[in-house]
C-alpha cells in the first residue's frame, strides 16, 4: 500500500559537490559587481581628473569587451511547445477488468491479489487509466516486438502533433532525446525514432534509459545544457515508459505495487535558444539543479530491479525507499531555495537554523514559502498521500496540488512523463499567465531529484481544446484521493 513520505525539517548536510557549485555561483554574483563597482571608481576618477572625453569613450568599450568576453552570459533556453498523449479508450481498463485478468493470468495467489486490489482502491487513480494492448492479452504479450509496437502507439502521436503545432518538419530538430527507464532496445528509442522520421544525418540524438520517473526532468537539463553550446538550434525531448515490459507476475509483495500504478503515456517538448523562438516560446528556462544520493547504499538500493526467487524480474520498492525520497527532495529544495527564494525568506530560515544549534534544539526549523517566488507546482505523481504529504512540505494548498492529483486520478502515474501532464492541466485551465513561474519536480530511481524553473513570457489561452485534456477538462478539479 501506498505510504505518505515521512520528510524530515532537520539539518541537510551538503555534499562538497554542492556546497562548492552554490560557492562558485556566489563568486560569480560578487565578480560581476566588483567589476561595476571598478568601472564606476575610473569613472569617478577619470572626470575628477579631468580626463579628455575620448579617454572616456575608450573605457567604456574596454569595459564593454571584457564583459562579453569575460562575464558573457549563457543563451537563453525557451520552451516552444509541448504535446501529450491521450491514451486510444480501448486501452481504458476498469478496476474489476484488471482484477479479472490477473486472476485469469494464474500467477498470482490470493495475498497478492488482494493486496493489488487494496492498492488499487487506495491509489488516488480513476477507472480511466489505460495500458498498452499486451496487457490486456491473456496471457500478457510482454515479448520485444510488442514492446516495440507499444514504442510507436505512444512516440509517434505526440512527435506528430508537437510538429502540426509548432508548424515544423523533422529536418528542422538539430537536438533528439528519448528517455524510457525500462526498455532499452537496440537500434535505441531514438534511432526508432530518427528512422521513421527521416531526420538529418547530423542529428545529434540521445537515449536515456534507468532514469526512473525523473527522466524526463534530467532530458530538459541536458538539452539545456546542449544548447548551450550548439547555436541557433532546435531540441526535442521525448519522454515515456514502456509497459509492456515492466509487469511483475511474481508474488512478492514489494514488486506489485509497480503494476497497480503505473499507467499509459507519453509527452513531447520542444525547446530552442533561437532568437525568434522568444517571439512564439510559451516559457523561459529559469533554473535547473538536480541532487542524488546514489553514493549511499542504503538509498540506492531503495527502489530496485531485480529478480524475485522464481526468477520473475520486478522493480522492488523497499520500506526505506519513502524516508529516502524525502531526503532526496529536501536535499534538492534547500538549494534551490538559496538561489530563488527572497531574502526575507531566507533570513528567517536561516535565523532558525541558527536559534535551532545555539539556542533551543527543539526548536521547529522554519521552512520557506516557496510560493513567495513560485506561482504553480507540477509534482511527482505516485500517489495521493505522497502528493500531499510534498505540498504539507512546501506550504502547499489545495489548489496548489490539484494539477497532480488530477494528473493522478485521469492518467495514473506515467512516469517521467506526468509533469507535463499537469503543465497542460494548468494550461488548460487557463491559470498561467505572463509573468508566473512553474517548479516541476522529477524524482526518480538512484535515487534523483531534478527541479526545473519556468518562466511564462507570453499570455496562454485556447489549449483546453487541445490534447490530453479535451473533453474533460470541466470535470475536474473533483475531490482529491483521501491521504
Amino acid at each position: 500500500m501506498e505510504s505518505a513520505p515521512e520528510v524530515s525539517h532537520g539539518d541537510t548536510v551538503l555534499s562538497s559537490t554542492q556546497l562548492f557549485s552554490h560557492l562558485h555561483l556566489i563568486f560569480l554574483q560578487l565578480q560581476n559587481l566588483f567589476f561595476l563597482i571598478l568601472i564606476l571608481f575610473l569613472e569617478t576618477y577619470m572626470f575628477l581628473k579631468g580626463w579628455t572625453p575620448i579617454l572616456h569613450i575608450f573605457l567604456l568599450l574596454s569595459s564593454y569587451v571584457i564583459f562579453i568576453i569575460i562575464i558573457k552570459p549563457s543563451p537563453s533556453v525557451y520552451l516552444v511547445d509541448f504535446s501529450c498523449l491521450k491514451p486510444p479508450t480501448s486501452c481504458t481498463v476498469l478496476f474489476s477488468t484488471f482484477l479479472q485478468n490477473a486472476m485469469l493470468l494464474d500467477t498470482f495467489n490470493k495475498d497478492s491479489l488482494c493486496f493489488m486490489e487494496k492498492t488499487l482502491r487506495s491509489s488516488g487513480l480513476s477507472e480511466q487509466t489505460c495500458l498498452p494492448p499486451a496487457l490486456h492479452f491473456i496471457p500478457h504479450k510482454t515479448h520485444q516486438q510488442e514492446s516495440i509496437n507499444e514504442v510507436h502507439m505512444v512516440l509517434f502521436p505526440v512527435m506528430d502533433d508537437l510538429l502540426t503545432k509548432t508548424h515544423l518538419s523533422s529536418s528542422d530538430i538539430d537536438i533528439l532525446i528519448v528517455n524510457c527507464s525500462g526498455f532499452c532496445p537496440s537500434p535505441s528509442l531514438s534511432s526508432i525514432v530518427i528512422n521513421k522520421y527521416s531526420m538529418r544525418s547530423d542529428i545529434k540524438s540521445y537515449n536515456l534509459s534507468g532514469m526512473g520517473c525523473s527522466a524526463s526532468a534530467i532530458a530538459i537539463q541536458l538539452a539545456e545544457n546542449l544548447l548551450q553550446v550548439h547555436q541557433n538550434s532546435y531540441a526535442v525531448v521525448l519522454s515515456t515508459e514502456i509497459l509492456s515490459t515492466g509487469w511483475y507476475a511474481g508474488n512478492e509483495r514489494s514488486k506489485l505495487a509497480i503494476n497497480c500504478l503505473f499507467r499509459m503515456g507519453s509527452a513531447a517538448i520542444l525547446l530552442s535558444n533561437k532568437t525568434r523562438a522568444k517571439e512564439s516560446s510559451k516559457y523561459k528556462l529559469i533554473k535547473t539543479l538536480r541532487t542524488q544520493r546514489a553514493f549511499d547504499d542504503k538509498c540506492h538500493l531503495s527502489a530496485i530491479r531485480e529478480e524475485d526467487k522464481d526468477g520473475n524480474l520486478g522493480v522492488t520498492l523497499t520500506k526505506g525507499v519513502v524516508q529516502v525520497s524525502g531526503e532526496t527532495l529536501r536535499s534538492n529544495i534547500t538549494i534551490l531555495g538559496a538561489s530563488i527564494l527572497p531574502l526575507s525568506e531566507k533570513l528567517r530560515h536561516g535565523v532558525s537554523r541558527l536559534r535551532k544549534r545555539f539556542l533551543d534544539k527543539w526548536q521547529e526549523i522554519y521552512i520557506p514559502n516557496f510560493k513567495t517566488a513560485i506561482q504553480h507546482f507540477c509534482l511527482p505523481v505516485s500517489g495521493g498521500a505522497v502528493i500531499r504529504e510534498i505540498g504539507k512540505v512546501l506550504k502547499l494548498n489545495d489548489k496548489d496540488v490539484e494539477a497532480a492529483l488530477t494528473t493522478l486520478h485521469r492518467f495514473g502515474n506515467q512516469s517521467s512523463s506526468s509533469l507535463w501532464y499537469e503543465l497542460a492541466y494548468l494550461e488548460a485551465k487557463e491559470r498561467v499567465e505572463k509573468g508566473d513561474r512553474v517548479w516541476q519536480i522529477g524524482m526518480g530511481t538512484g535515487p534523483k531529484c531534478v527541479s526545473l524553473i519556468w518562466e511564462c513570457i507570453r499570455p496562454i489561452s485556447g489549449e483546453s481544446n487541445n490534447e490530453p485534456w479535451a473533453d474533460v477538462i470541466d470535470r475536474y478539479p473533483i475531490l482529491g484521493p483521501s491521504a
